[in-house]
């Protein structure tokens, strides 16, 4: 994603300083995300209840798809899980000079740096602000990885392909554009692929370096 040439020419960005920046704060982050006894066993039976979640008998996997669930501004969104890597808490960030709007800024993820994306505000959304909850899901497809601003994880459920609808006469705009498919409740489902394929959410390739 390209920035404008005149604030190309007259804007510095330390990228030394901003890698160094993210790689205190991942530090940081990793001594405080050492779960306690109590929390792992949390983790374990979360685990176990979304691994019970089995189609049920003379279905096949075929038939149901695996989606990823959370929240953005009081709505129910996915993405199917084979496009997320995995979830990780949002403590610390790194705003980046130039960016568009709709881009949070930079993460370090042991050492990755990805750049977190807010889909409130790429597709109009009603902003929330930030708070514990926050999650970025890192999305990934071949060589492209980049983290999804989420208001919290809801976790995984199977969704029967059959009750699938392609379009909702309510949901319009770009969010349509990005819509993979909605349930009746409705969990709107995005694709993934065209998230992750799309040049005008793509992060330009200097501000990952």
């Amino acid at each position: 994603m390209g920035r404008p040439a005149d604030t190309k020419r007259t804007t510095a960005i330390d990228w030394a300083e901003i890698r160094h920046s993210l790689q205190a704060d991942q530090a940081a982050v990793e001594r405080k995300l050492a779960p306690t006894p109590e929390q792992k066993q949390k983790i374990l039976k979360a685990r176990a209840k979304i691994l019970a979640q089995i189609p049920e008998k003379g279905q096949t996997s075929e038939e149901f798809l695996e989606v990823v669930q959370f929240l953005l501004a009081y709505e129910k969104y996915g993405f199917e899980s084979r496009y997320v890597r995995e979830v990780y808490p949002l403590t610390q960030f790194t705003p980046v000079p130039c960016a568009p709007p709709f881009v949070l800024g930079l993460i370090n993820v042991r050492g990755q740096i990805l750049s977190v994306i807010d889909l409130k505000k790429f597709f109009d959304l009603p902003e929330r602000g930030l708070t514990d909850l926050n999650k970025v899901i890192i999305l990934h497809r071949d060589e492209m990885e980049f983290g999804i601003l989420a208001d919290a994880v809801l976790g995984v459920r199977f969704i029967p392909r059959g009750e699938m609808q392609s379009s909702l006469p309510t949901l319009t705009g770009i969010r349509a554009d990005y819509l993979r498919g909605l349930t009746k409740e409705p969990l709107i489902v995005l694709d993934g692929e065209k998230i992750l394929s799309d040049k005008n959410i793509i992060v330009h390739e200097e501000m990952e370096r």
